[in-house]
């Protein structure tokens, strides 16, 4: 089996942004980074990780573009399994691999965050997104509860009052047109990733 890269296609054209709405491949990354501890794996029909432990078969075959990216290895999967902040788990965004996606801005304003992700449990149901740097109260702790075992679109976060996450509360301000990157870290390992997306209209629901 072929080796999974860590590595994204820098080739590929910038994606713009038209009416406030955006697509992207989760695999089409520009590059990654903090990958020390953890990082992001190409999953395919031709590319599968040569990574453990995984604990899981890969989900492709249902995938977007038939392949995605997960944060490996996976030692957490369970509740009873250790946690060790900064390595199997991270709660600060930016820390733990990283993954950047160069993007075009035409309309400048608040775009929701979407994400399509495979949970199979308790401890693989959480990332962090970010732009230019930065990592806002308002990216942090995306998270799912429903949908096991299955690609699933959400926009929730985290919070104290409810852990399967509240709608609304994931976007990023884009003040200015233009050039900017988009960023994605972990939060939990074990975390599949087919697609993101972005869009200026707070009711819009992605195709499950």
């Amino acid at each position: 089996m072929a080796m999974s890269s860590a590595h994204g296609d820098d080739s590929q054209a910038v994606p713009v942004e038209k009416d406030g709405l955006l697509v992207v491949e989760a695999e089409s990354f520009a590059k990654q980074s903090k990958t020390d501890k953890r990082a992001f794996h190409i999953t395919s029909a031709d590319v599968t990780p040569d990574i453990t432990p995984d604990g899981d078969e890969a989900h492709w075959k249902d995938a977007s573009g038939k392949a995605y990216v997960e944060i490996l290895p996976d030692t957490r999967r369970t509740h009873d399994d250790k946690l060790i902040h900064g390595e199997s788990f991270s709660n600060e965004p930016g820390k733990v691999a990283v993954l950047s996606y160069p993007i075009k801005i035409t309309t400048p304003g608040r775009y929701y965050v979407w994400v399509c992700a495979y949970s199979t449990g308790s401890e693989d149901n959480g990332i962090h997104v970010g732009i230019d740097g930065q990592w806002p109260e308002t990216g942090q702790r995306m998270q799912w509860c429903q949908g096991k075992n299955t690609w699933r679109w959400e926009s929730k976060q985290r919070t104290e009052k409810n852990h399967c996450g509240e709608p609304y509360k994931i976007y990023l301000d884009i003040k200015e047109p233009g050039d900017h990157t988009i960023e994605f870290s972990m939060r939990e390992d074990g975390f599949e990733f087919d697609q993101w997306l972005i869009t200026t209209d707070r009711e819009f629901k992605p195709n499950s």
